[in-house]
């Protein structure tokens, strides 16, 4: 799983204003990541708003990053949900041969047992075709994936292969890298920690933030992987506002609102959702003018 080491990029959807997906947008936003030094893009996260769209636009987000990406770097897509027969059957007939892997989040809502989310992670490697990457997000889920459960996984499921964190707990991620064997990968699912999980032998990231800033941001993502201490943390301190003004208002109006500052997409997302307010879209360009 070499190739999803490093910088990867959480794809938004852009939209139009009648809230159509902006293929034009979405396609040279994919050509923009690669030619920025982006390692691997994930299409259909969260980021994506993918719990608003249709099957139809999921189909043509797919086919419009596939074809915009045109082989060049891997592709990973974003498949999960709290119905675990319906996520298996789904994986069932999927067509997943464009995709390096799945990324798929640990059950929402439902709040399960650690039993429950190892079971349901069961269910997903055996139906799974593509080697399968577990995302812990405790702030969306309501449930914290703990290390001994990752643990658990990755030695029960060959094709269970690594783990997007997000949980914004750095000692969870050490705990991580430290039980989990060499090879599996522990991904930063939170842009502020990229950097000391990455020096504490995390594997790279899951960006929201570089798709915004893709060559600062996969640039640091680098110098971190190769021991480079002060110059990464050069960058990353230079990067570290932003970060906070993209999720000021939450994921992915921020993103949105500086990618529409760049004349990337318009700015748009899907209720229950809004954008971005004027206040925080000035402070964004004003970051974007300094930076």
């Amino acid at each position: 799983m070499n190739k999803l080491i490093g910088t990867g990029v959480a794809l938004i959807t852009p939209f139009k204003s009648d809230l159509s997906v902006d293929v034009e947008a979405l396609s040279n936003l994919v050509k923009n990541q690669i030619g920025n030094g982006i390692n691997y893009l994930v299409v259909l996260g969260t980021t994506g708003e993918s719990a608003t769209l249709s099957k139809s636009e999921k189909d043509l987000v797919i086919h419009t990053v596939i074809k915009a990406n045109n082989g060049k770097i891997p592709l990973v897509l974003g498949i999960g949900g709290n119905n675990t027969a319906a996520l298996a059957e789904e994986l069932k007939f999927t067509d997943l041969s464009a995709f390096e892997a799945i990324l798929s989040v640990s059950p929402y809502y439902s709040k399960p047992t650690q039993e429950g989310i190892y079971q349901h992670y069961k269910i997903i490697s055996e139906a799974s075709k593509k080697p399968v990457i577990i995302y812990n997000v405790p702030g969306r889920t309501a449930s914290n994936v703990l290390p001994a459960t990752v643990l658990r996984l990755a030695q029960d499921f060959k094709n269970i292969i690594g783990i997007k964190e997000a949980a914004g707990d750095i000692v969870q991620a050490m705990k991580l890298i430290s039980i989990l064997p060499e090879d599996f990968l522990v991904i930063s699912g939170d842009d502020m920690v990229t950097l000391p999980i990455i020096l504490a032998g995390g594997h790279g990231v899951i960006s929201v933030i570089g798709q915004g800033l893709p060559s600062e941001f996969s640039k640091m993502v680098q110098l971190g992987l190769e021991g480079k201490v002060k110059e990464a943390y050069q960058l990353h301190y230079k990067i570290m506002p932003s970060i906070d003004l993209i999720f000021a208002e939450g994921n992915p109006a921020g993103i949105k609102a500086m990618l529409h500052s760049k004349k990337a997409c318009e700015n748009f997302v899907r209720l229950p959702l809004v954008k971005s307010s004027d206040k925080l879209k000035g402070e964004i360009e004003a970051f974007m003018g300094q930076f």
